[in-house]
């Protein structure tokens, strides 16, 4: 019977506690651009972060991985 209540206690908690953190306010909106920025050509208009060094790591590391499926298909079947 102590473990139920336990239990019970331990959801009612977790209950309430949840609507707590619900009830904060939002936070504030990001400031606006400055002026000077997006007309002018000086700022990127897609963001500008740069994706070629991580994308070069995803191919590399997707190669590496089908490289070594294909070793492990061929030695099973070489084994066989």
């Amino acid at each position: 019977m102590k473990k139920s209540f336990v239990q019970l206690l331990i959801i009612v908690s977790f209950t309430f506690t949840s609507t707590f953190l619900l009830a904060q306010d939002a936070p504030p909106p990001p400031p606006p651009p400055p002026s000077d920025h997006g007309g002018t050509g000086n700022a990127p208009a897609d963001g500008g972060a740069p994706i070629g060094g991580g994308l070069f790591i995803l191919l590399g590391l997707g190669a590496a991985y089908g490289g070594k499926k294909l070793y492990d298909l061929r030695k099973e079947s070489i084994e066989e």
